[in-house]
């Protein structure tokens, strides 16, 4: 039989857990849309992010509600991500491995590494 205080003590720790990800998450994506020319304020709006995360990719923002589709969404995710490590200098296994796999890290270390964003490596 499960306690009622341990499954609420597991949710606030998951929720933490899920807010400190967010967090880092919306800090890297700041930077990353700085260098890309776009304010950093539209990383902490969670569906504009994915719009202007595409602009970055060298798509046009309504390409955006391809992620609404369930397996479309994941194969334009991966696509987004080898273009996006593209523009920044990387090739396509730090785009799967960290841009996919591992986001927030990926996302981290374009953020705050010597990368520059040109668009015409995309």
């Amino acid at each position: 039989m499960t306690d009622q205080t341990s499954i609420f003590a597991l949710s606030a720790t998951n929720s933490l857990i899920g807010l400190a990800v967010y967090v880092l998450l919306v800090v890297a994506l700041w930077r990353v849309f700085t260098k890309a020319g776009y304010p950093g304020w539209l990383a902490i709006i969670p569906i504009v992010n994915l719009v202007f995360l595409t602009k970055i990719a060298g798509f046009s923002g309504w390409f955006a509600l391809l992620y609404i589709i369930p397996i479309v969404g994941f194969v334009f995710y991966i696509i987004v991500s080898i273009r996006v490590g593209r523009a920044f200098g990387h090739g396509w296994f730090f785009s799967i491995v960290l841009l996919v796999l591992l986001h927030v890290i990926g996302y981290l270390i374009l953020a705050f590494s010597s990368d520059t964003y040109r668009a015409e490596r995309i």
